[in-house]
């Protein structure tokens, strides 16, 4: 007699903008608990919308988890190149989105990479760099981060359909520490290996969820 099957495993799609970013998150997928898929979106919000919107549009992606991730400028001083961003919610100009599983991810990034300081808080999006004294007044509002994808790619996601939505980041470039270019990041600090460590806690998050959503 034939064993019934249950749902398909629900696929987890992690969306990031630069090539570099993407090598880095396209790592070993072992432990993920569904298909996943690694899209470069291209720079900034509008790309972010689009790609997200077409991919979640394909066959078989309905109820995709979404995590935006990549580099990010740190708002808050005292923040090193190195550091990640676990969003609480993204901001951008048609509104806020709530993330899931925040505490998840962030004590799945503690274990992942030990000595890393994670940061918890809003995620604030711009269509441009960030630099010098823009930073003051992004930091007034109470975010902590800023980046050019996330608030477009996760306010895509919700539209497209109810999933659970994150955003990670790995801090760049920070008050004390302005980056001139992505090859700038010093003090033996590598920016593409802390983001491809993510991939374990992206995983456990995944995992963690009650999916498949309906």
């Amino acid at each position: 007699m034939d064993t019934p099957q249950g749902p398909p495993p629900v696929p987890l799609v992690i969306a990031c903008a630069l090539t570099i970013e993407r090598l880095a998150l396209r790592g070993a997928h072992g432990g993920a608990a569904g298909p996943v898929t690694v899209l470069r979106s291209g720079m900034g919000p509008a790309a972010a919308e689009r790609a997200m919107t077409r991919t979640l549009g394909a066959a078989g992606m309905r109820d995709a988890a979404v995590i935006a991730s990549g580099f990010c400028a740190g708002l808050v001083p005292g923040m090193h190149p190195g550091d990640l961003v676990v969003a609480e919610e993204t901001r951008g100009p048609d509104g806020v989105t709530v993330c899931t599983g925040t505490e998840v991810l962030a004590k799945a990034l503690a274990e992942a990479l030990p000595g890393r300081t994670v940061h918890t808080g809003p995620l604030t999006g711009s269509d441009h760099v960030v630099r010098g004294p823009e930073r003051a007044g992004l930091r007034a509002t109470g975010a902590i981060a800023v980046d050019m994808e996330s608030a477009a790619t996760l306010r895509a996601a919700r539209q497209a359909g109810s999933r659970p939505v994150a955003a990670v980041r790995v801090v760049v470039d920070a008050p004390e520490h302005e980056l001139v270019r992505i090859g700038t990041v010093r003090g033996g600090i590598s920016a593409f290996r802390v983001l491809r460590a993510v991939l374990p806690a992206f995983f456990e998050w995944h995992r963690s969820l009650l999916l498949p959503r309906r």
